[in-house]
This record gives C-alpha cells, sequence and structure tokens, in this order.
C-alpha cells in the first residue's frame, strides 16, 4: 500500500550525544528550579509540561528536510514580524508589551525571531557568491534591524540585542571579515550617548548599576548585590541542595528565573558551577561539529549561528548573574522557569539535528 506520509517523513533523525545533553541538563534544571521556587512542585510540573512541548518541537522539526526549512523560512520571518507589531496594539505585560495572549496560551512573539532573523539571513545568502559584498551585507542587516527595532520598542533591549548577535554570526559564517563587524560594533559604541536618551528609566538605572550597584545597595543596586552574595557564599562545594540561605529566605530576586544561577552557585558551590558550564560547552562543541558536518551554504550558515548564538546565552546570563555584564533579563537556557524560550531553544536544537540527519541526501 502506497503511503500517504510525505516522502521525507521516516525514522527520527537525532544526534544522540546531543540529545544525551540536552536531556541531562533539562533533568538537572528540574533539579534546581524545585529548590529555587522553594520547593514548589507546582512550578516544576509546568516546566515539564513546556520542557515537553520543547522536545515535541524538538522531534518533529528534526524530520524536516533542510529544503523544506528554506522554502517555509520567508514565512516565518514574515509571521515574526507580523507577530512583533500586533505587540504594538494588543501586547500585554507588567510596564512592557512583550507579550501577547490568545486566551489558549501567551507568548513573547520576539522569541521567535531568534529563530527566524538567523534563518531568514541564511535564507537570502546561499545562493549567492560568498563572502557577501557592501549589498548583500546592508540588505543582510536591513532584515536584522528591522525586527530589533520592533522588539526595542516592546521595549526589550537585551533580546533585540541577541537578535541582532545572530544575525551578526550568519554573516560572520558567511565569509564577512572580522573587522568589517568590528567598525559595526564602534560606531555602536560611538552611537552610545544618543541611544543613552533614548532609553527608558529603568533601562539608564540598570547601566548605573552595573557601572556602581553600591551607590543605591536597597534599591536599584539590591539584585545584583545579593546575587554577588549568593554567588561567593558557595564556596568550592557549597551549602547543599535546599540549604541555600540567601534563595530560601528571599534574598536572591527573580531566584527561579533570571537569577537561577546565583542559587545554583550556592547550593553546588564552584564545582557544581563548573559542571554546568561543562554540560553547555559540550552541548555547544557538539553543535558547532554538527555545524561542520553540514553539505551545503544554508545548512552550514544556520547551523553555525544557531550554535554560536546559544553559547552567547550562557555567557550573558552568567555575566549578568555574576556582575560582569549589566542585567538584561537573559534566562539561563533550559534551566531557568520559561515558557516561549524553552520551545524556541528545543526547535532551535531540532533544526540542527535536522540539518545534520539529512545531510547526505541532495536535492
Amino acid at each position: 500500500m502506497k503511503s500517504i506520509l510525505p516522502t521525507w517523513i521516516g525514522l527520527p533523525r537525532f544526534d544522540l550525544p546531543l540529545l544525551a545533553g540536552l536531556i541531562l541538563l533539562c533533568g538537572g534544571g528540574l533539579f534546581i528550579l524545585y529548590s529555587a521556587s522553594g520547593e514548589n512542585i507546582d512550578t516544576v510540573y509546568r516546566q515539564c509540561v513546556r520542557l515537553g512541548l520543547g522536545f515535541v518541537a524538538m522531534l518533529a522539526l528534526s524530520q524536516v528536510p533542510p529544503y523544506i526549512l528554506r522554502i517555509w523560512t520567508p514565512w516565518l520571518y514574515a509571521l515574526g514580524i507580523a507577530l512583533l507589531a500586533a505587540t504594538w496594539f494588543f501586547g500585554v505585560g507588567r510596564s512592557t508589551q512583550r507579550w501577547l495572549d490568545i486566551g489558549v496560551i501567551r507568548f513573547q512573539p520576539s522569541e521567535i525571531m531568534k529563530l527566524a532573523v538567523p534563518m531568514m539571513v541564511a535564507w537570502y545568502l546561499h545562493d549567492r557568491r560568498l563572502p557577501p559584498g557592501i549589498k548583500e551585507t546592508v540588505t543582510s542587516f536591513l532584515l536584522l534591524l528591522a525586527p530589533a527595532f520592533l522588539i526595542v520598542r516592546q521595549p526589550d533591549l537585551g533580546t533585540a540585542l541577541l537578535v541582532i548577535i545572530s544575525g551578526c554570526f550568519t554573516l560572520f559564517l558567511a565569509g564577512l571579515h572580522w573587522r568589517f563587524l568590528a567598525v559595526v560594533g564602534g560606531l555602536a559604541v560611538a552611537s552610545v550617548p544618543v541611544l543613552w536618551f533614548t532609553m527608558r528609566d529603568y533601562q539608564r538605572n540598570r547601566v548605573l548599576t552595573f557601572l556602581d550597584p553600591e551607590s543605591d545597595p536597597l534599591g536599584t543596586g539590591w539584585n545584583i548585590i545579593q546575587s554577588k552574595i549568593a554567588v561567593g557564599s558557595g564556596g568550592l562545594l557549597g551549602k547543599g541542595w535546599q540549604s541555600g540561605t540567601q534563595s530560601h529566605l528571599e534574598f536572591i530576586p527573580e531566584r527561579h528565573t533570571d537569577f537561577i544561577l546565583a542559587v545554583l552557585s550556592e547550593e553546588f558551590g564552584f564545582l557544581g558551577v563548573l559542571a554546568l558550564f561543562g554540560l553547555y560547552i559540550f552541548i555547544s562543541g557538539r553543535a558547532l561539529y554538527i555545524s561542520s558536518l553540514t553539505r551545503d551554504c544554508y545548512s552550514r550558515l544556520l547551523a553555525g549561528s544557531l550554535a554560536l548564538t546559544f553559547t552567547v546565552y550562557v555567557v550573558v546570563n552568567g555575566g549578568m548573574v555574576s556582575g560582569v555584564l549589566p542585567v538584561v533579563g537573559i534566562p539561563l537556557p533550559l534551566i531557568s522557569y520559561g515558557g516561549t524560550s524553552i520551545v524556541t531553544l528545543l526547535a532551535g536544537f531540532g533544526i540542527l539535528m535536522s540539518l545534520y540527519g539529512h545531510r547526505n541526501l541532495i536535492r
């Protein structure tokens, strides 16, 4: 009997080492989240549901060949732009307009652009001569600046910067010289005085707090000061699971979301953080290895960009919690409590597995 399923649907195509690393990371994240949430089992259950949805998305996307992903790319990008524009009129949130609530679910359209932007830049460049010329470079920057502008308006400067970085990684992998990106970065730094006057008050306070958190220890500096105390108090081995004083006495703000790394540092110490970052390094390294095995331009650009962007998420959150970087509201990947971000990250790994699993197919 002839199958009614598309010919590209077959056995699951998983990279088992990468899948094992992700499962281990998510399992450890649930273990940490239980303590960080004050032993709230309902929070853990909700996180399990989100992780389940993410793994379903990863499974589904791992079966889709790269040429199908390439065909869908402009439509996904257009959908993301439309949803970001919808936040102007229908966005909800506390003092922000980052979420869309459609009754059944509530999600952040900006998370979609973390995938759509590198996909779109890779789609635009894949059939053009590389390294990109001036025309291709300018067009690529317009493709990533358009959603970034809509995200900044929500306002969500941190996510906008990550979207820009993901697009820049795609350009870099396409052969754009790092000196050109350095010049663009220099121009961005030079525009900081102009950007300062366009920031919201809370964004300016975050920058000032980063420069001198002790200037307002009971106000804007409270978050980072308490986070650094928790990180330092963990020592080498930590105080033990569920024994962190800073977290369980509620000194650490957002301890189950943005600052969950501070909880882990206090309870498991330097060795616990080292083990976590070792797992992150394994996942990022495996993702980069997968990108090196792909055989077409679109797959190489997209896989490499997704792997590098995931690494940036980890570095930014770690720098934020330790006071090395300003607080920008970036969660710790697959550890922090969240919804859209978890599904998006696992969907990205599903795309990686698709690019790897279909690398021997030529169309």
